[in-house]
């Protein structure tokens, strides 16, 4: 089933059910929580306001389709400038893993694009929305050459031409977001260590801009059934989790060369054959915390490490907590 609804009875909706509006903080008027309605399903919005930036945190799961329609350009009262990383869950086109960034001047477009949200799936995402462009040009002082052109136009105010690119997000940006979403400060150390894990992933977004403007250096030319092959290595490194061969091993198991599977799995996935290794192992385990059916010993073990002491330090270095807080704090 799929429910049609303009943007501004959207909005409507929200403000309706969060009249009182939530303070995170008695004596902080800048962390809030719109909760969402419940004939939408359940969830949240959480909007923090930060130095030239709003952050939101949403975390929502809808109970059917949700067709959001943008009757009038004025539906739309802000320009946005938006460095978005969602992180499951499905959004009109959108496959749930993915980094964009957006730039729209409002007066100088027609229409913004309808949106969809999709039922029955855990939506978590986190937007980090600047206020203006100034910090992006503090960004960019001497660095314009490494961006695309059209963006370097937008910071300089030579044009007004929206801005948008989508691409993976990467393993160095896991951490911040997770941190985020995880953060374990109030008052004032929570303002400063949200401030600068949003830098860190506008720089981390800036770079991966970069990169794409350079010529790859290292590529290969993948046929359609060596696509097919790299994909098929990806599912043997999850079936072989907490014993994974190695990169010759995994090459031969697939009939490439390793050569071309260490190249070609980086240009499908965005990572290195062991990067995606470590990536999903460290999500799996998160999986099996929060099913609370495995001690975190059996948990080290089912993914991969023989040393609880070494599964803890690297579950902190991506998540940003021990697995006994993660698992006490879901």
């Amino acid at each position: 089933m799929v429910n049609l609804i303009s943007q501004t009875e959207y909005k409507r909706t929200w403000q309706q059910i969060n009249q009182n509006t939530h303070y995170l903080e008695a004596t902080d008027n800048t962390d809030f929580i719109n909760y969402c309605p419940q004939h939408f399903g359940r969830g949240y919005h959480r909007w923090i306001k930060l130095r030239g930036i709003n952050l939101l945190i949403v975390d929502e799961k809808f109970d059917d389709d949700l067709y959001v329609e943008y009757k009038d350009i004025n539906d739309y009262e802000d320009d946005i400038i938006e460095f978005g990383f969602n992180l499951s869950g499905s959004y009109s086109q959108g496959n749930g893993t993915e980094s964009f960034f957006d730039w729209i001047y409002i007066d100088e477009i027609d229409k913004v694009e309808d949106f969809i949200i999709f039922a029955n799936k855990r939506r978590l995402k986190v937007d980090i929305h600047l206020d203006n462009q100034s910090l992006l040009q503090s960004f960019i002082v001497n660095h314009q050459e490494k961006l695309p052109k059209n963006l370097i136009n937008l910071i300089e105010g030579n044009t007004k031409k929206r801005f948008y690119e989508t691409n993976i997000i990467t393993p160095e940006m896991q951490l911040p977001l997770e941190q985020i979403i995880n953060c374990p400060f109030q008052g004032i150390s929570k303002y400063i260590y949200l401030e600068g894990k949003c830098l860190e992933l506008i720089a981390l977004k800036l770079e991966q801009l970069a990169q794409n403007e350079k010529p790859m250096a290292k590529s290969v030319v993948l046929k359609k059934d060596d696509i097919e092959r790299i994909y098929a290595a990806k599912v043997i490194l999850i079936k072989n989790i907490n014993n994974p061969p190695s990169l010759i091993e995994l090459a031969h198991q697939v009939g490439l060369n390793d050569y071309k599977l260490k190249i070609g799995f980086r240009q499908v996935f965005g990572t290195t054959v062991f990067g995606y290794l470590h990536q999903h192992r460290m999500e799996f385990s998160r999986q099996l915390l929060l099913e609370r059916q495995m001690s975190i010993k059996e948990i080290a073990r089912t993914v991969g490490y023989i040393n609880h002491g070494c599964f803890a330090a690297a579950f902190r270095k991506r998540f940003g907590v021990n697995p006994k807080h993660y698992r006490l704090k879901s």
